[in-house]
């Protein structure tokens, strides 16, 4: 699914000279590295904007929750079609996730679903930028704002993406986990742009509240053995940064390449779909918002027409295994189905679309090293698939 060992094989001479300058300058935990790379994604990520680098991108949910001083019982909005870390942190704050269902093309936040979720004890509205498209940022941050709630970005699955507030003739764009009063992500090492290991940050245009993040991440402290808040341990270490300022310079041509190998993959569909005399499933490649910039953090297929249930995906991952094709079902159980979300209540009939998308959804690989030659032989046996039903 992901190639990081090609990747890495083109920077490895960086990479290993920005270990071995943290080994031998003894700063393991904080130091000029990790000052460095937040500076640096600040940059990247637009003028104003404050990077607090933590050790992952779960924590870094959490501790955006924790910077906004909820109470026990406060509802947070969020989506059930995503990784549990989104609502995992909610629960284990305390807080209620409340779970809405998504469009059925992009897979993100549906508006209309946030705003009747909205109650008395709703605080937080936190989108998921999934596979690496921005959810309705225009949308969502109207309806943050006339409730007078705060906006949280997970946008673990799409760093480089961005959101365009303004309109196609006077764009406005803002990098995705930017548009929000806090966003968050991950560097998991899968991420398009990861580390060697655990690491993520909080993104905020706020100073007082990065202050606050800070101290959050260091057991609440911001001047050693005075603990202002109930804070946690949470750090990215030298190493990740040295591999991370290596990676953020080219972070662009690795999504350019995604986007890339998207688009030959939509070509090579597209040939299957229009396949002249068969009658075959038909084959639906990822929208891709107009408003939003997609890094393609996953390339997603919804297979078949809606409610036509899982045995079309299922026999196509099993085809797929079979003949050695790498390939992700994300997510086959959406997170109201989960047993430890079970007493939140939520009805499975106020989700259809995630109902159904948990039947239909798979995802090819997609990473930087993908080949016209290896796009070929995927869709070849996808194809294979769909003509021996």
């Amino acid at each position: 699914m992901v190639d990081l060992l090609g990747l890495h094989k083109r920077f490895q001479a960086e990479m290993e000279a920005a270990v071995l300058g943290v080994l031998r300058s003894g700063q393991y935990i904080g130091g000029p590295e990790v000052a460095a790379f937040a500076e640096e994604l600040g940059a990247y990520l637009g003028a104003g904007v404050h990077v607090v680098p933590c050790a992952n991108g779960t924590d870094a949910l959490q501790i955006a929750l924790m910077g906004l001083g909820l109470e026990p019982g406060d509802e947070v909005i969020t989506t059930s079609f995503t990784f549990i870390a989104t609502a995992e942190v909610i629960a284990l704050l305390g807080l209620k996730p409340v779970l809405v269902d998504v469009d059925p093309e992009t897979f993100t936040m549906d508006v209309e679903q946030a705003r009747r979720a909205v109650t008395g004890r709703t605080k937080v509205i936190l989108p998921v930028h999934l596979y690496g498209q921005c959810a309705d940022m225009t949308g969502l941050r109207a309806l943050a704002d006339e409730h007078g709630l705060a906006l949280v970005e997970d946008a673990a699955q799409a760093i480089g993406s961005h959101w365009n507030l303004g309109s196609a003739i006077e764009p406005d764009r803002r990098a995705a986990g930017t548009l929000g009063d806090i966003g968050t992500t991950s560097f998991f090492p899968s991420k398009n742009l990861g580390g060697c290991g655990d690491g993520g940050a909080i993104f905020t245009r706020d100073a007082e509240m990065a202050a606050k993040l800070r101290m959050i991440c260091n057991h609440g402290s911001k001047e050693r053995y005075l603990h202002e808040v109930v804070g946690v341990n949470s750090r990215l270490d030298g190493m990740q940064a040295a591999m991370l300022r290596v990676k953020l310079r080219h972070l662009d041509a690795f999504n350019m390449a995604r986007v890339a190998a998207a688009d030959r993959y939509d070509a090579l569909i597209a040939e299957v779909n229009a396949s002249d005399g068969e009658q075959l499933p038909r084959v639906h490649t990822p929208a891709r918002d107009p408003f939003s910039g997609h890094v393609f953090h996953q390339y997603t297929l919804k297979l078949g027409d809606a409610g036509q249930g899982a045995s079309l995906r299922d026999g196509l991952a099993l085809h797929f295994t079979e003949k050695g094709i790498p390939h992700g079902i994300y997510y086959p159980i959406p997170i109201h189905r989960q047993p430890a979300y079970l007493k939140y209540g939520i009805d499975p009939a106020d989700l259809p679309v995630t109902e159904d998308l948990t039947n239909r959804v798979i995802s090819l690989p997609m990473h930087t090293e993908l080949t016209e030659e290896v796009q070929g032989r995927i869709v070849g046996e996808l194809a294979a698939y769909l003509r021996s039903l």
